[in-house]
């Protein structure tokens, strides 16, 4: 029988979080997803993005707090774009503790994802973050490890992209039987 909420631990520089993916719900995100940690597209990769109100770009109107990691886009080892399964699709919205993909236009999510700190409704469908309206690919949750997602959250610095010294090394990413 197919697993339809595969938990994904992710091991990092400063402990480990694991993730439940709604392959129920948004199975090309989830898919896509696994796809990334199967290939150990994941493993060395990083956190390389920490947004905050103090270290956003001042001329963004939409205030978020995020932590954004994964793949960086556009690389040349991706995959290759998915399909937008937007929240009006799937029914699942951004709380606190959601994953969801990144992506610049609608059906260009590659291995690049994000985790909510705090309820984010501006990523849903019809909210406020993208141009567009479509919103982002919300596909699983935190489960375990929410503690190491906020430690994570509290090192963000003056800027929203990291130095590259100072990101958080995603040293393996792996399904749990």
């Amino acid at each position: 029988m197919l697993n339809i909420q595969p938990v994904v631990t992710l091991e990092t520089s400063m402990g480990s979080f694991s993730v439940r993916l709604h392959a129920d719900r948004a199975p090309l995100t989830a898919a896509n997803f696994l796809a990334y940690v199967d290939s150990g597209r994941y493993d060395g990769s990083s956190i390389f993005r920490i947004v905050n109100p103090r270290n956003q770009t001042p001329s963004d109107p939409v205030r978020i707090r995020v932590i954004h990691g994964g793949t960086r886009p556009l690389a040349a080892s991706n995959l290759p774009m998915i399909p937008l399964e937007s929240t009006l699709q799937t029914g699942l919205s951004h709380r606190h503790g959601t994953l969801s993909m990144g992506r610049e236009e609608p059906d260009s999510a590659e291995g690049d994802f994000f985790v909510c700190i705090g309820d984010q409704p501006h990523f849903d469908h019809g909210g406020a973050r993208q141009p567009d309206g479509q919103g982002f690919a919300a596909f699983g949750e935190v489960c375990e490890g929410m503690a190491v997602v906020e430690a994570i959250f509290a090192a963000a610095g003056p800027e929203e992209y990291l130095a590259p010294e100072a990101e958080v090394r995603i040293l393996r990413a792996y399904r749990r039987a």
